[in-house]
Formats: C-alpha cells, sequence, structure tokens
C-alpha cells in the first residue's frame, strides 16, 4: 500500500460537480493499494498515518498528530500511485490492486481511521474525482508499506 498523506487547511473532493467529501485543517492522505495488500497492511498504514507527527508545536516544530490536535482527515483512492513508468511514457498499473479488493482495503482504512474517533471524509472509489487540497506547508509524506515497517 501507498499513501501520499498532504497536510492541508482544508480538502475536498467532488464527482460530477458535487462535493461528496470534505474536511477542514488535517490530512488529505491518497491511498493506492497494490498486490500483495491485505487487512493488516491496511490496517498498519493507517495506524502509521495517524501517528504521523507533521503539525507545528508552539515553536514551529512538526511534533503533533492528527488524533492529538483533533483534526480530520480525508481519504482518496488512488490506484495510480502503482504507475510504473520505467519502460515508455505510458504507466503500467500491473502492480495495483484488483478494484473489488482494493476498494475494501480503502474503506477499512477510512472506518478504522473512524473507530480511533477521527472526523473522515471519503472521496468515491472508481470516480472520475476532482480533489482540491489546500496544502498547509507544503508537508507531502510518501509513505509506502514496503519500507515503512
Amino acid at each position: 500500500m501507498r499513501v501520499v498523506a498532504q497536510r492541508c487547511t482544508a480538502g475536498r473532493v467532488e464527482v460530477e460537480g458535487q462535493v461528496v467529501g470534505a474536511i477542514g485543517r488535517g490530512l488529505v492522505a491518497f491511498v493506492g493499494c497494490g498486490r500483495g495488500d491485505d487487512d493488516a497492511t491496511a490496517d498498519a498504514m493507517r495506524d502509521k498515518i495517524l501517528g504521523l507527527r507533521v503539525f507545528p508545536d508552539d515553536d514551529g516544530k512538526m511534533s503533533r498528530g492528527l488524533i492529538e490536535l483533533g483534526l480530520e482527515l480525508l481519504v482518496v483512492s488512488q490506484f495510480t500511485l502503482y504507475g510504473d513508468t520505467r519502460r515508455g511514457r505510458r504507466p503500467s498499473f500491473d502492480a495495483a490492486l484488483e478494484p473489488a479488493r482494493a476498494s475494501e482495503l480503502v474503506a477499512r482504512f477510512a472506518s478504522g481511521a473512524r473507530a480511533r474517533g477521527v472526523t473522515v471524509a471519503e472521496g468515491r472509489f472508481g470516480a472520475d474525482m476532482r480533489v482540491l487540497v489546500d496544502n498547509d506547508g507544503p508537508v507531502t509524506i510518501l509513505v509506502d508499506s514496503q519500507r515503512a515497517f
């Protein structure tokens, strides 16, 4: 699983001109699932993202986390995080998990965050989404399950 987490002052997802998910201050998590990912991967990555200390303390040092500050999370599925551009100019997505199972894992990621008390908004799996992120910092972190644990 790969997650690109962006610290934001606001984020929202639109599908066909309608807002389907929106948050205020917090993190936007673009979540991509790869072959071999399972429930344990989704749980571990969710906990990793929720535990990131990327928000400033009173001294401006990034030492505070989303849960500690009571901030929000916007979860957006993004299979293109598994785009392989090593050959040619058109990415291959062969390493991405099949959509039905990926949808389950992204939903598990989001519902697990809710269970931890986080306010969670979501995009719509498989939809053509317009994602607007007011990136704060900018702070953008890439977490790959193959390298994170």
